[in-house]
């Protein structure tokens, strides 16, 4: 299966970078080619891409503001956020928006088609470590309310949920979830499925996000420990 993808970006330059490594990659199309965030919605409607690679920061509506734009949609494509920040507020905002990660502008190009690859499968682009450090770079004022707000949504979850909640939060794949919780492959992907579906989210990043602005890892961090010894 060919994967379609939408080169966002106000650098010629970079675009022509990222379309000369993409395109060399058998199972990926260069779909189209936008400057700014104004062009993401038409040309998403007219080229049906699976993934958009956004830029953030663009002349006339930034790359963020299209994140939200184009994720409130329905049947959005994934978004990949590009960015010279690896600890940035701006892309913690385009992950909550729905984005499925973030690449640097310099991640060496093998990384950046196997990025695509993985996206376009339903795998987020984000490592454990990344998550904390963006998380850290939200205000300590609004931690609080955000603690408060995702605990609320989070207790609409079954236990059973919540368990898979807090393993997506450790960064575990689907495998390790079944694994640590004694449940099949596909048990897991349905859970998955139904905390998305009951939190109205649109993926596993934003349930990890979920999960560490309520606590969760922290608060279950003791039991694990005591499953551990024993």
């Amino acid at each position: 299966m060919t994967i379609r993808v939408l080169l966002v970006d106000d650098d010629p330059l970079v675009r022509a970078g990222l379309r000369l490594m993409l395109s060399a990659a058998a199972d990926i199309e260069i779909a189209g080619e936008a400057s700014d965030g104004t062009e993401v919605l038409p040309l998403v409607e007219e080229l049906a891409p699976q993934v958009v690679l956004m830029d953030i920061r663009m002349p006339a509506m930034d790359g963020l503001t299209a994140t939200e734009t184009l994720r409130a949609r329905p049947q959005p494509p994934e978004v990949v956020v590009l960015t010279t920040f690896n600890a940035d507020e701006h892309v913690l905002r385009a992950l909550r928006a729905g984005a499925s990660g973030f690449l640097l502008k310099d991640t060496p190009p093998a990384d950046i088609v196997d990025a695509v690859r993985r996206v376009a499968a339903g795998d987020p682009v984000l490592s454990p470590a990344i998550t904390q450090q963006l998380i850290a770079h939200v205000a300590d004022s609004t931690r609080d309310t955000r603690r408060s707000r995702a605990r609320k949504a989070l207790g609409t979850l079954a236990e059973r949920e919540r368990e898979v909640a807090i393993a997506i939060g450790q960064g575990k794949p689907n495998a390790d979830i079944a694994t640590g919780l004694y449940m099949s492959i596909p048990t897991v992907k349905t859970h998955v499925s139904r905390i998305l579906t009951k939190l109205g989210l649109n993926n596993r990043v934003q349930i990890a996000l979920l999960a560490h602005d309520a606590g969760l890892l922290e608060d279950d961090a003791p039991d694990r420990r005591d499953q551990r010894e024993s």
